[in-house]
């Protein structure tokens, strides 16, 4: 089956692969063309990296669109079938020959040979030459490999420019301009046989139904466009006889039915489908609308932002029997979570699962080096044990890793299904390489994750395993690959003559840093915890300290509410089944001082608070924070550790610790502080910096000088001065981020069952029209309202907004909302037409 596939990952070894209908193949390295197979041989063979040897990664990025044949479809012990592709032109074009090939045509080759004056290109065609001339391809290197060389085995879309000799030679084109406009016509001689994937036709609409159209192509083809592949602004306009432009994305020659689409971004050769960030997969969307349900298929749902989703049938419900069609009539609304993004559909999938909503890890990128996560045995083989932490997520624990001790027979601990705790030594989500440790000491340890060699700081003490042990001393390891050396005489405060006699591979220790150098990758460790007699209570106690500590600065954790405080909340951390208590002052549950009020009141013991990041841990009191900006600002690494990171002109995320009559304090995540004068504090005059400022105020400071020798960071807090480019969405980012947050709480406060006030609260939301009546003008020209919907609440329009309207009592007039104080049970309306127009 010859399919049309958008290329969606790129690894070392093979390319993931984007297919119609949500599905995903598979392309191995070895199945990209015979010349790149040659060049790997020939690398294989001797035994060291060739120069002209590109890797996978250098010639493909993910958007490009590939033709793809299926290979294999593979079924794994766990019932997922897994498809195999070739893009191998010799397999794509193998019933194309040398006499039915024609100019025009538009075909995949891959470059089998760089000359002085050109490419060989390689088609797939038996007894045919393919030449692509040097200034067929000066537009496509300048634009789309910005002045770097073709290399071999880059795939290209090549146009044929000229047959000669019977089609024994052709020459090309890659000009993206002749791609682009590129068009597979009757004079071409297209047949069944060796229709391609890919080619651009002119069609007419035959028959519109529910499920899709069907299209008559090139005189005497028919194929079908089903609903997932209409042109989303046109897909209620077709009607019979219409003519259109359709790109072919399947040929099945054993049913010999054709497929096409006819999306936007596939009807010019060339382009790219449109992408959706990265950030999108994973996000739970509160309200989707069915726009479509489809029996044997799925649903299609319009997510909040406005783009269109698909749910398969399976995802639509917990189980078969619990699946309820009604439910998805045209209108109706679903919670849902992203779990993916088809590229050849340019649509969101969703699941509508109550355990794929709810679940903590979605995606590799939802794991972090250091996390404890549970799984269940998938497989026991020697090299290790293979555990399924989600249907698509499976790590390997090493053989070393399966227990404290070496297991000679693993088998008779472990049986397929067992549910299992482990640790995460490494997660490389661009690879999909997870690796576990079951060893308890690792998961159940209580001290920091050593995962990179900048956090090895001098006098740290932490668990590691050892993996050597020799006459020189040990080599230890930690998490994501980074290891240390204990010399022999820091390996015990008694002479130890054989350390492998004592120390054995895999055995978990517990080690100092004694010196770490980050760039050279070398770090020295000591088991000597408390080496130094005349130190000995110092040494003593700081182990201690260390050991209390469990959280690093940027940690997320999941907390429950215990009990509400005057100043903040008191939580239990869910991850350590609620042995730890930890506080979130008030002004930490959000980066709108407003809300933080808001969120105070809403909430209840009891309640979940997810994704909360630990702010500061000093073995004592644990400090979390639910600052988004924050919380952004330390995953994206836009932060200072120390004093000595801090440069003049660095912006950076932090919040207001103490309001001064000479200026503001800001404190920054990792405990770095600095002070804006009052004649930085602001772009307006500053009478009193407590009129623009309120401690725990989430702020955007740039740094304007530090002084090393007093340790003293000076700052400014002007917004003018604090933009890192563009102000307006910078300013709509942090708009929808209160949004959200407020839709968050009426959700909330929608559950509780609260007052039929707090319900009409709820149903008030920035925009929303009123039908209202006057109830007082007062003496300074604003005006009191009344209304059936806002029953107990407190309706004021300033004079500014009342417009040029006279309003007198009893009166009745439209108002638009404009905010609503939830706690002070205030709303604020407009009766300007320039709003109510809009």
């Amino acid at each position: 089956m010859l399919l049309l596939g958008c290329i969606k990952e790129v690894s070392d070894y093979e390319l993931v692969v984007s297919l119609p209908n949500g599905l995903s193949g598979f392309v191995p390295v070895t199945q990209i063309s015979d010349a790149y197979s040659k060049l790997l041989s020939k690398q294989v063979a001797q035994g060291e990296l060739l120069e002209d040897v590109d890797s996978l990664v250098d010639m493909y990025s993910p958007g490009t669109l590939v033709r793809c044949i299926v290979t294999t479809i593979e079924k794994s012990a766990d019932g997922r079938r897994s498809i195999k592709l070739s893009i191998d032109p010799k397999k794509v074009n193998k019933c194309l020959n040398a006499s039915a090939l024609a100019s025009g045509m538009l075909l995949s080759g891959f470059v089998s040979s760089v000359e002085d004056h050109g490419y060989l290109i390689d088609i797939g065609v038996s007894g045919t030459n393919a030449f692509l001339p040097r200034q067929k391809a000066q537009n496509y290197i300048k634009t789309v490999k910005r002045g770097s060389d073709l290399k071999i085995g880059q795939n290209l879309n090549c146009v044929i420019v000229e047959v000669k000799n019977e089609g024994r030679v052709v020459l090309l084109s890659i000009d993206r301009s002749e791609v682009a406009s590129s068009l597979a016509t009757e004079r071409q001689n297209w047949s069944l046989s060796n229709l391609l994937p890919g080619l651009v036709v002119k069609a007419r609409v035959q028959k519109v139904a529910p499920l899709g159209i069907k299209l008559s192509f090139l005189s005497f083809f028919t194929g079908i466009v089903d609903f997932m592949h209409m042109d989303p602004e046109k897909s209620t306009s077709y009607s019979p006889d219409q003519v259109v432009k359709a790109c072919i994305i399947s040929i099945n020659p054993t049913s010999k039915v054709v497929r096409l689409t006819l999306r936007q971004a596939f009807v010019h050769p060339g382009g790219s489908p449109n992408q959706v960030s990265n950030d999108r997969i994973g996000a739970v969307v509160e309200d989707s609308t069915v726009k479509a349900f489809y029996k044997q298929f799925g649903a299609v749902f319009e997510l909040d932002d406005g783009t269109l989703a698909f749910a398969r049938l399976k995802h639509l419900s917990k189980t078969r029997k619990s699946f309820k069609p009604g439910a998805f009539k045209a209108g109706c609304k679903h919670k849902c979570r992203i779990i993916d993004y088809s590229l050849m559909d340019e649509m969101c999938i969703v699941s509508l699962k109550y355990q794929i909503i709810e679940a903590r890890i979605l995606r590799y990128q939802d794991i972090n080096t250091g996390d404890v996560v549970q799984g269940k045995v998938f497989a026991v083989k020697p090299i290790g044990m293979q555990v399924k932490v989600t249907d698509a997520i499976k790590g390997l624990v090493p053989s070393m890793h399966l227990a404290d001790v070496i297991l000679k027979q693993p088998e008779k601990k472990y049986n397929i299904g067992d549910q299992v705790r482990c640790r995460v030594l490494e997660c490389n989500p661009a690879g999909k390489k997870l690796i576990l440790t079951l060893k308890k000491s690792l998961v159940q340890s209580k001290l920091p994750v050593l995962s990179n060699y900048e956090d090895a700081k001098p006098g740290l003490i932490t668990h590691g395993f050892v993996v050597c042990a020799r006459e020189f001393g040990c080599i230890v390891k930690f998490y994501n690959d980074v290891k240390g050396l204990v010399p022999k005489n820091e390996l015990s405060s008694e002479p130890i003559s054989c350390p492998d006699k004592v120390f054995h591979e895999g055995q978990v220790v517990k080690v100092m840093v004694l010196k770490c150098e980050p760039q050279q990758e070398r770090l020295l460790l000591s088991f000597r915890l408390s080496s130094k007699p005349a130190l000995e209570d110092k040494k003593e106690c700081t182990p201690k300290k260390k050991q209390e500590v469990k959280y690093q600065i940027g940690e997320m954790v999941d907390v429950k509410v215990l009990k509400k405080k005057d100043n903040g909340l008191e939580v239990s951390v869910l991850e350590d089944e609620g042995n730890v208590i930890a506080s979130i002052p008030t002004v930490h549950l959000s980066d709108f001082v407003a809300t933080c009020k808001l969120l105070w009141h809403c909430l209840q013991e009891g309640d979940v608070l997810p994704r909360v990041m630990c702010l500061s841990d000093n073995g004592e009191r644990i400090i979390l924070s639910r600052k988004s900006a924050v919380i952004s600002a330390v995953q994206e690494e836009q932060v200072v550790r120390s004093f000595s990171e801090i440069q003049p002109g660095m912006l950076l995320t932090g919040y207001v610790r103490k309001v001064m009559p000479f200026g503001v304090f800001v404190e920054f995540p990792f405990g770095v502080t600095g002070l804006a004068p009052k004649v930085s504090m602001s772009d307006k005059f500053v009478t009193d910096t407590k009129d623009h400022f309120v401690v725990g105020q989430t702020v955007i400071a740039k740094v304007m000088s530090i002084d090393e020798e007093k340790q003293r960071v000076l700052l400014n807090l002007k917004v003018s001065e604090c933009s890192s480019g563009d102000s307006a969405a910078e300013s709509f980012a942090l708009l929808n981020q209160y949004f959200k947050e407020m839709k968050e709480i009426r959700n909330l406060l929608r559950r509780r069952g609260e007052s039929s006030m707090t319900q009409g609260l709820c149903e008030l939301v920035p925009g929303k029209e009123l039908q209202l009546v006057v109830r007082d003008v007062k003496e300074d020209g604003s005006a009191l309202f009344s209304g059936s919907c806002v029953t107990g609440l407190t309706i004021t329009a300033t004079r500014y907004h009342l417009g040029d309207k006279k309003v007198i009592p009893g009166e009745k007039t439209k108002a638009l909302v404009l905010h609503v104080d939830a706690l002070a049970s205030k709303v604020y309306v407009s009766l300007r037409e320039e709003l109510l127009k809009r």
